[in-house]
């Protein structure tokens, strides 16, 4: 293996990736988060607004020369097809950066978070060792989405009804980490999973030549 051990860590619209990475990377796992990756390229002088501003015009360039995320926001969930330019444009970037950071991390495994990981298809699978699927019942994402993020209902469920269903993820998943109880009980999980992926990837190194 020319890579780290790598763990890809997906899950729906406010089912709770962020925190579990947050655990694992407490716990001394590498994050890479592609969320946070497409962040970075559409932020004032992030290598994809050029790319944004000839496809969708300067009104989701926001003053400071990156995006303005709320009007792309309601732009791309409320028209599949603008939705889909924007991925066009971003999803390249992002693995190939993606696969930059695997490339160099000295970590003992890495957290590889991709929201839309069954969304891509293949395109991140090549990357992983395994796959943890964060899961929770669709009312619970909706109720988070619009506590934590403000979102009106009908913002929180175009987002939902954009994204792959929850039995979808399921499908592709090795591990399932309920989030459905409260964040104590979510991180004594996220630990035993932590000590599991250790093992694994030091028998991965072990069964090297």
């Amino acid at each position: 293996m020319t890579r780290p051990y790598c763990v890809g860590l997906t899950g729906g619209l406010a089912a709770g990736k962020s925190a579990v990475a947050a655990r694992l990377a407490e716990l001394g796992a590498e994050v890479v988060d592609t969320d946070a990756i497409g962040r970075q390229l559409t932020g004032p002088q992030g290598s994809a607004m050029a790319a944004i501003a000839r496809a969708f015009g300067p009104e989701v360039v926001a003053a400071d020369g990156g995006l303005d995320r709320p009007a792309m926001r309601r732009r791309v969930f409320a028209d599949g097809a603008e939705r889909r330019r924007l991925e066009a444009i971003l999803h390249p970037l992002i693995r190939d950066e993606a696969r930059r950071r695997l490339a160099t991390s000295r970590a003992a495994y890495v957290v590889l978070v991709v929201p839309l990981l069954v969304e891509t298809g293949p395109a991140y699978r090549d990357l992983m060792d395994r796959v943890l699927v964060v899961d929770c019942p669709e009312s619970v994402q909706l109720d988070r989405a619009m506590d934590r993020d403000g979102m009106d209902e009908a913002l929180a469920r175009a987002m939902l009804a954009a994204q792959a269903g929850r039995q979808a993820r399921l499908a592709v998943a090795d591990d399932v980490l309920d989030n459905s109880a409260d964040l104590a009980d979510l991180s004594c999980r996220v630990a035993d999973l932590h000590a599991r992926y250790l093992n694994l990837a030091r028998q991965a190194r072990d069964s090297l030549p």
